[in-house]
């Protein structure tokens, strides 16, 4: 199940640059704003509960195709940018196992556990 969910985030992460390359934007973009996202685990320096907070806000799938969706609708290509570049991202964490936060721990995802000592 593991591989087959991978797989389905890999075809995520195809699309996600796929729509990117629809705003006609330079790549440099794309690669520049990657791991932006990640700025959203500060919030963990507050405490769990907001840090998972802003880090599920930054990697919502749904957050990322509603904002993509909103800059093609308002022909807003940096809107549009960033939904494409929340939506790879997402999926490359995904990939990765670093699923969506649970408010008791970073190492609590709905993907299941991560980090040191988790197998």
């Amino acid at each position: 199940m593991k591989i087959q969910l991978q797989l389905e985030y890999v075809a995520f992460m195809i699309l996600g640059i796929f729509a990117f390359s629809r705003t006609e934007l330079s790549w440099w973009w794309f690669a520049g704003l990657f791991f932006g996202p990640d700025i959203s685990m500060l919030g963990y320096v507050a405490n769990n509960k907001v840090g998972a907070f802003f880090y599920n806000l930054f990697h919502h799938l749904g957050l990322a195709i509603v904002l993509y969706l909103v800059g093609t609708a308002l022909h807003l290509p940096y809107v549009q940018m960033i939904g494409a570049i929340l939506f790879s991202h997402s999926a490359f964490d995904r990939i990765l196992g670093y699923g969506l936060k649970f408010p008791d721990s970073f190492q609590n995802t709905h993907l299941g556990r991560i980090g040191k000592g988790t197998k």
